[in-house]
């Protein structure tokens, strides 16, 4: 071992920051396409849970967003956060009466739909993962 054990920074590649404009974006786009896929192949009501879905996932990404940005600024500046936190699990408790709303009336949107338009996200997340992939193996940033 060189007496010099500290790491080469003039060799090293940055990792680009993430995109949350391209991870909405990618997660309006599924949120479409899948729509368009379930009125297509499955059924009107399908298409319709399915872009409901997505736009909660939507305002679920939103509201997250905003949460823990107000939890973490009280936090840097040492205040505790009281009702902040309330907040936080507030938001599990609204999407979950809305999805036991739709659980309940499944006759007019199938519950399976929305919770496939709420995966939006997590598939948005992955598509932005390949995405990443694919440009480092090419070394290019797309």
């Amino acid at each position: 071992m060189s007496e010099n054990s500290k790491p080469s920074i003039a060799g090293q590649e940055t990792i680009a920051p993430l995109s949350h404009k391209r991870i909405l974006l990618l997660m309006g786009i599924v949120a479409v396409l899948g729509s368009l896929a379930s009125f297509i192949f499955v059924s009107p009501k399908f298409g319709l849970g399915f872009l409901l879905g997505g736009i909660l996932s939507l305002v679920n990404y939103y509201w997250l967003k905003k949460s823990l940005k107000r939890i973490f600024d009280k936090a840097l500046t040492g205040d505790k956060p009281k009702f902040l936190a309330t907040r936080y699990f507030l938001r599990y408790v609204s999407f979950g009466v809305i999805l036991t709303i739709v659980y309940l009336t499944d006759e007019i949107l199938p519950v399976v739909s929305v919770l496939l338009g709420l995966a939006s996200f997590a598939l948005a997340i992955i598509i932005e993962a390949l995405i990443r992939l694919i440009s480092s193996v090419f070394k290019k940033e797309i």
